[in-house]
């Protein structure tokens, strides 16, 4: 019979599964998983489901049913031990050997370590699975203090959520702003602004070189300064998991190395999601993404060629953030623009900046207006009227013409 054999359990995955059922194939379908869980989506873990306001089965992407009813194999808590591209076969830690006819790598990322003195000490914690924050709930239920290393957009959300609980909370950053690696200064400086103003504190050009406390984290060491925390959670990033490509003389660089139809350098070896870098005709460049809206297509374009279709990848990346109240919706790069536009005003809370190039539009950043996101998906690339973008009365679907 044939197979498909799924390394990952991310959305990715679960998207690859669902789409081949989709799509008619009746093979044998694998997804092997080395989490517990079926496969779920990350971003609700910090905001949603680390606040208490979604539960486990919200966050699964499909119930477990879905599987069964599809006969999806699912291979859960079990890790891919070898390849064999010549054998056409997948090893794992439970001892067996299964057969492929394509191969899908969604293998994801994990979080970058911060190696100092005292990382080992109980109190402090990664933010990337289910499990994960299972342990910072815990833990921020008897915690007074709490300090966020990194001041991205992962740090801010729980930032948001532990400030909101009662906590004090201190974000440190080692940038001269926070969102430096994503945004522009105006962008950062508008959340710098909302997240003091709901009481966190901010430690800006601030690196943190080690950790104190009697077997628990009480104290984060800051070069000369010292910070009190019974709480340390760490978000500085995350590396995507190359190992098994690389170890099989797949193509990596800064991620699996796929073309415009998610395949990799292994003709019957097909890669999606974070881990992947990819080319994007859109915006003319190679990239790897960490999105979800990435992770979905990928899994649904490297379907459409495995079996034996002929589908180019070509999106529009798009990602968002939830803070308190506020919805960050984001197209593009902003860092593309060589000038902005605003549309709004940022002291209602309601607002989008427009980046142009060239008189062309290259990204949006809309805060609590999914019109102006959904619009700008459209006007992506176009020249528009910059009198008409700005004004709030002027209807965007008539700068679409």
């Amino acid at each position: 019979m044939a197979s498909i054999v799924i390394v990952g359990g991310g959305q990715a995955a679960g998207q690859a599964a669902a789409s081949l059922r989709q799509e008619g194939y009746e093979g044998q379908v694998t997804i092997i998983g080395d989490e517990q869980h079926v496969p779920y989506q990350r971003p609700p873990l910090s905001k949603h489901y680390l606040s208490g306001e979604q539960g486990l089965e919200r966050v699964y992407l499909r119930p477990a049913k879905f599987y069964a009813d599809k006969t999806i194999d699912l291979r859960l808590g079990t890790r891919v031990t070898g390849i064999d591209r010549d054998g056409h076969t997948v090893s794992t830690d439970a001892g067996e050997t299964l057969a492929y006819d394509k191969l899908l790598l969604a293998t994801g990322s994990r979080p970058r370590i911060l190696n100092v003195p005292g990382s080992d000490n109980e109190g402090i914690f990664y933010l990337r699975t289910i499990a994960d924050v299972d342990s910072i709930r815990s833990a921020l239920a008897d915690a007074r203090s709490v300090a966020i290393v990194g001041g991205g957009y992962i740090g801010l959300e729980v930032a948001s959520i532990a400030v909101a609980s009662g906590r004090k909370v201190t974000v440190i950053e080692m940038e001269s702003r926070i969102l430096q690696r994503v945004t522009t200064p105006t962008m950062s400086a508008f959340y710098h602004a909302l997240h003091t103003g709901r009481g966190v504190d901010i430690m800006l050009d601030t690196t943190v070189t080690g950790f104190e406390g009697d077997a628990r984290v009480e104290r984060v060491l800051c070069g000369e300064a010292t910070l009190e925390a019974d709480l340390v959670i760490i978000g500085i990033g995350i590396v995507p998991n190359v190992e098994l490509a690389h170890d099989i003389g797949l193509e990596c660089d800064d991620g699996i190395v796929v073309d415009d139809h998610c395949r990799t350098s292994d003709p019957d070896i097909y890669a999606a999601g974070d881990c992947t870098n990819h080319p994007n005709p859109i915006i003319n460049r190679r990239l790897r993404l960490e999105s979800v809206p990435n992770a979905m297509e990928q899994a649904r374009v490297a379907v459409s060629n495995m079996l034996g279709g002929d589908k180019v990848y070509e999106s529009v990346p798009w990602f968002w953030s939830d803070q308190y109240e506020l919805k960050l919706q984001m197209v593009g790069f902003s860092s593309d623009g060589d000038s902005q536009i605003m549309r709004g005003d940022m002291e209602d809370d309601q607002f989008a900046v427009f980046y142009l190039r060239d008189g062309r539009v290259v990204a949006v950043d809309a805060v609590n207006s999914p019109r102006e996101f959904m619009i700008c998906k459209q006007l992506y690339g176009k020249t528009v009227d910059p009198i008409g973008l700005a004004d709030p009365e002027v209807d965007l679907k008539s700068l679409l013409a």
